[in-house]
């Protein structure tokens, strides 16, 4: 790995070293906490960045200090000549990481075998096949699953992704547990939060308390674990358990004192923040031929230093300005 001292440093002293791009914003899914009912208006072709901008841009920020890039969607498999771009992001470097909802991952694994990409999140809200029809208005449960135990036995660091939302999947958290007893892997159960068109409001999350609580109750013992630096979870064990889990408190115990990441939209954007409404043009000027080390070094510096200045109350008015989570990157 090629070693940059990070220069992207915010007014806090927090030096950003993780990338996440957003491939597109299209999906093989409809997962409704994530997709408006309404549906969104696609970015058109010519706005999307292509495959070059995308290799020449992460080029740029690891010069800049960039160590991790971490590639999601809308579903990153789906982009046209994806593993193209993951075999030359790979040359640059950087530790890369994927997000995928795993419908179409048999293709890559051994791709990413061979480049040494391991380091996979599944976005699986549900066990269970009818509620994951319900949630995600596609079946393609059977096969996830499939290409989930087949990364498994690739021996893959995987961790799967679940939005509690109450009511809807909360009662399946001990199911996701009892995947850790005999297998490496690590559920991050994640706090519903607020996007444009998603119906939030806290009354249908589930905070890290009543989590723990309700793996107490039915495991027992509760290891916790040391949190990696930068880690966006608090992670844990229960006792006796090969894998762990962790839990992603956005709403309720928010993790940005340590806040290390980047986003780069689909379309070129740099926004510092997940909840962050202002964002910065970086495809525009790259593409006239100008050097965007500055406007990157300068964009930091506006980054508020917790979910882009929103108080505890998540205030509405704020998170429906921003952009719907799929056209922001998962």
């Amino acid at each position: 790995m090629i070693e940059k001292k990070p220069q992207i440093i915010d007014n806090f002293g927090r030096p950003h070293t993780y990338l996440r791009i957003s491939l597109t914003d299209r999906c093989n899914l409809r997962c409704f906490y994530c997709m408006p009912e309404e549906g969104i208006e696609l970015m058109e072709k010519p706005s999307i960045m292509t495959l070059e901008e995308i290799i020449k841009m992460t080029r740029t920020f690891r010069d800049l200090g960039v160590d991790t890039v971490r590639l999601t969607g809308g579903e990153p498999l789906v982009r046209k000549n994806f593993g193209y771009l993951v075999e030359e992001l790979a040359k640059l470097g950087v530790t890369l990481k994927l997000t995928t909802n795993g419908i179409v991952l048999d293709k890559y694994l051994e791709l990413f075998q061979k480049i040494g990409l391991r380091k996979i999140n599944f976005s699986l809200d549900t066990l269970d096949k009818a509620k994951s029809v319900f949630i995600t208005k596609r079946d393609y449960y059977e096969r996830i699953m499939r290409n989930l135990n087949m990364a498994l036995d690739m021996d893959m660091d995987l961790k799967i992704n679940i939005v509690l939302i109450k009511g809807v999947n909360d009662n399946e958290i001990n199911d996701f547990i009892a995947l850790t007893r005999d297998k490496k892997i690590t559920p991050k159960f994640i706090e519903f939060m607020p996007f444009k068109g998603n119906k939030w409001d806290w009354s249908k999350g589930v905070s890290k308390e009543e989590i723990l609580k309700t793996v107490g109750d039915k495991f027992g013992e509760i290891e916790t674990l040391d949190n990696p630096k930068h880690s966006t979870s608090t992670n844990f064990r229960v006792k006796g358990h090969k894998g762990s889990f962790g839990i992603v408190s956005t709403i309720t115990n928010p993790f940005c004192d340590e806040c290390n990441r980047i986003r780069l939209t689909a379309d070129g954007k740099m926004k510092n923040c997940l909840f962050a409404n202002s964002e910065t043009d970086l495809l525009t000027p790259f593409r006239n031929g100008e050097k965007i080390e500055n406007t990157i070094l300068q964009a930091i510096k506006s980054k508020k230093y917790s979910r882009d200045g929103m108080d505890v109350k998540m205030d509405a008015e704020h998170y429906e300005q921003n952009r719907s989570m799929i056209s922001i990157g998962g």
